[in-house]
C-alpha cells in the first residue's frame, strides 16, 4: 500500500471581494484536488481542540495524528529537534522572530522575509551581545529562529505569536507572567543592536523593510513522540521548507527530504517538492509533501497570491503524485489543511479545514469539487483531528 499527504498550509479562507464572493479555493483552478473530492470522501476536520491558540504546530501534529492535548509542549521545541539541538534540563526553548514593528504596531512578522544572509549575521551579532547571559540564539529558516533560555526554571510566560497580531499594538501583547520582564528586556535590549546593525543599513538602503525587533514566543520543553512506525508500521518521508515540519518528522522518525529552492514562501519549488514526492514513492509507504506558500499570501492578506499558490500545488505537487500513486494495486492520497488563514484577517484561524482522500476501497459520496462550501454541506466531520490518520491509513 502507497500513501500521499499533501499538507497546503492554511489553504482554507472565507469569501474574499477581491475574488468576487469565492475563496481562494473556489477561485483556483485545481483539477487534480477536485478529482480526489470527486472520486473518494470530502469533509471537514477539527484540528485545534478548544483551548488551543491555531498554529501549524498543534493543527500538524493532530493531523498526523498525535493528540495535541497529550503530546503538545510548544512550536519552538518542534523546530529546535529539527536541527537536533541538545537541551538542557533547565533550558526554555523560544522560537525567536525577526519582526519589523513601527509606531508601536506590528508592521510585519517577518522583517519583510529577510534572506538567510542577513537573519543568519544578526543571529551572530545577537550572541556576541549576549554572551555574558544565560541564552544562546540559533539560526533557522529567514525570519524563524531560535533561543534557548538557561535557568529557566522560574520562567511561565505567555507570550503571543507574532504572525496573529498584524497592524496590532505591540504593547498589548508583550509577554506576561512569572519571569516576564526578562524575556522583555532581551527583547529591548537586541532592539538596540538592531537599529544601528549594517544590515539593517542595508536593508534600508535597498528599499527593505529592516529587523527591527526580535520576538520571543511559542517556548516549552522538547517534545516527546512515538515514532510513526512503532504506531502504524508504515515508512514515512516528509519534503518541507520550514523547520516545524521538519522538527515534527524528527520527532516521529520519518526521514527528511530536502528540496533545493524550497524557501517556506511563494517562490519556494514547487516542481522540486512534486518530483522528490514521486521518487520517494519507491523506498517509503507514506509520502508527506507540505507547502507554506498558500499560508504565506494568506498572512499578506493577497488572495491573488493564494489562489496561484494553490494552483501550483495543485499543478507541480498533487497531479504529478497522484498520477504515480495510482499506478500502484494499493494507495491512497489525502489533501489536508492544516488550518485557515483567511487573507481578510491575516491570521490563523480555529474554523475546521476541508479535507479530502481517495483511493483503494474509498467509496466516491460526495462527488463535488474541493472546498470550504462543499466540505461544509458533507456529513463527514472529525471531531477529533488526531483520529484522521487513522481512518486514512485504514488501521482504525
Amino acid at each position: 500500500m502507497k500513501y500521499v499527504i499533501v499538507l497546503p498550509d492554511g489553504a482554507a479562507d472565507d469569501p474574499l471581494t477581491d475574488l468576487d464572493g469565492k475563496t481562494p479555493l473556489e477561485a483556483a483552478h485545481i483539477p487534480n484536488m477536485d478529482w480526489i473530492a470527486q472520486n473518494g470522501r470530502l469533509g471537514r476536520i477539527c484540528t485545534i481542540p478548544e483551548g488551543f491558540i491555531p498554529g501549524t504546530d498543534v493543527a500538524t501534529l493532530s493531523l498526523f495524528s498525535y493528540d495535541p492535548t497529550v503530546f503538545y509542549t510548544g512550536r519552538a521545541p518542534i523546530e529546535a529537534a529539527a536541527q537536533h539541538l541538545a537541551v538542557a534540563d533547565d533550558q526554555l526553548i523560544f522560537r525567536c522572530n525577526f519582526v519589523t514593528i513601527e509606531d508601536g504596531l506590528m508592521s510585519d512578522f517577518t522583517a519583510n522575509h529577510i534572506s538567510q544572509e542577513h537573519a543568519d549575521q544578526l543571529i551572530d551579532a545577537l550572541n556576541e551581545l549576549f554572551a555574558d547571559d544565560p541564552c544562546q540564539f540559533h539560526s533557522g529558516v529567514s525570519y524563524r529562529n531560535l533561543m534557548l533560555a538557561s535557568q529557566a526554571d522560574e520562567l511561565k510566560v505567555t507570550c503571543q505569536a507574532p504572525h496573529d497580531i498584524p497592524g496590532q499594538p505591540i504593547a498589548d501583547y508583550l509577554p506576561q507572567g512569572a519571569g516576564a520582564e526578562r524575556i522583555i528586556d532581551l527583547m529591548d535590549r537586541a532592539k538596540v543592536l538592531l537599529d544601528f546593525h549594517p544590515v539593517n543599513q542595508e536593508r534600508i538602503s535597498q528599499g527593505l523593510k529592516p529587523a527591527t525587533n526580535i520576538w520571543l514566543w511559542g517556548q516549552g520543553k522538547p517534545t516527546i513522540l512515538e515514532p510513526f512506525f512503532e504506531k502504524f508500521g508504515h515508512s514515512g518521508a516528509v519534503i518541507t521548507g520550514v523547520d516545524i515540519i521538519r522538527g515534527l518528522a524528527v520527532c516521529m522518525g520519518m526521514k527528511l527530504i530536502e528540496v533545493e529552492g524550497a524557501t517556506g514562501y511563494l517562490d519556494t519549488n514547487y516542481a522540486g517538492k512534486g518530483k522528490a514526492g514521486v521518487e520517494a514513492l519507491d523506498n517509503y509507504d507514506l509520502v508527506v509533501v507540505h507547502v507554506e506558500a498558500p499560508d504565506e499570501a494568506g498572512h499578506e492578506g493577497n488572495a491573488h497570491e493564494k489562489v496561484k499558490a494553490l494552483e501550483m500545488v495543485d499543478k507541480h505537487i498533487v497531479g504529478p503524485l497522484l498520477k504515480e500513486v495510482r499506478t500502484h494495486d494499493d494507495w491512497r492520497i489525502l489533501v489536508a489543511p492544516d488550518h485557515p488563514t483567511p487573507c481578510t484577517t491575516k491570521a490563523h484561524s480555529s474554523v475546521p479545514p476541508p479535507f479530502c482522500y481517495a483511493g483503494s476501497d474509498v467509496d466516491a459520496v460526495e462527488a463535488t469539487t474541493f472546498c470550504e462550501t462543499h466540505a461544509q454541506e458533507s456529513e463527514l466531520f472529525i471531531e477529533h483531528g488526531h483520529k484522521l490518520m487513522g481512518m486514512f491509513l485504514k488501521s482504525t
